[in-house]
């Protein structure tokens, strides 16, 4: 992706990065920030603890890519906070914009997703797990 030469953001550095853990579920979370839908997401921070990341900062730009790695849009970061996975509430659940959008099915989703995905870091899901849940906002897009 190349930035226009009078962007305001072309000389700031960024992340690349995919949302998910497959080609199909980076496509699919992409389009729903490329349409606007999704303005939030979340990890696991021992995630985050075990590879040396540092937490996302407020500001920080990411070129979010496909499934193939191509670049989709660029994001900001807007608001970062460390909460246990039981205390995220519904408005987070719906900014996230998964399936309907509800707490509910936001919960049983991630549920499924933390079970099958945190045993390859040696760890188990749980209810109080902290999660790094973030809020951006679509700053480019081709």
């Amino acid at each position: 992706m190349t930035l226009p030469l009078d962007s305001l953001v072309r000389d700031q550095r960024y992340e690349a990065e995919a949302f998910g853990d497959s080609p199909r579920m980076a496509d699919e979370l992409g389009a729903l920030v490329t349409s606007g839908r999704k303005t939030a997401t979340c990890w696991a921070l021992w995630e985050a603890e075990l590879e040396g990341e540092a937490i996302t900062e407020v500001g920080q730009k990411t070129i979010l890519l496909d499934g193939r790695g191509e670049p989709l849009c660029v994001i900001e970061t807007t608001e970062v906070e460390v909460v246990a996975f039981e205390q995220v509430d519904k408005r987070f659940a719906r900014d996230e914009s998964e399936g309907d959008g509800s707490l509910r099915h936001w919960r049983e989703e991630h549920q499924r997703f933390f079970s099958s995905t945190l045993p390859e870091i040696g760890r188990e899901f749980s209810p109080q797990m902290p999660l790094i849940c973030e809020r951006f906002q679509k700053v480019y897009s081709r």
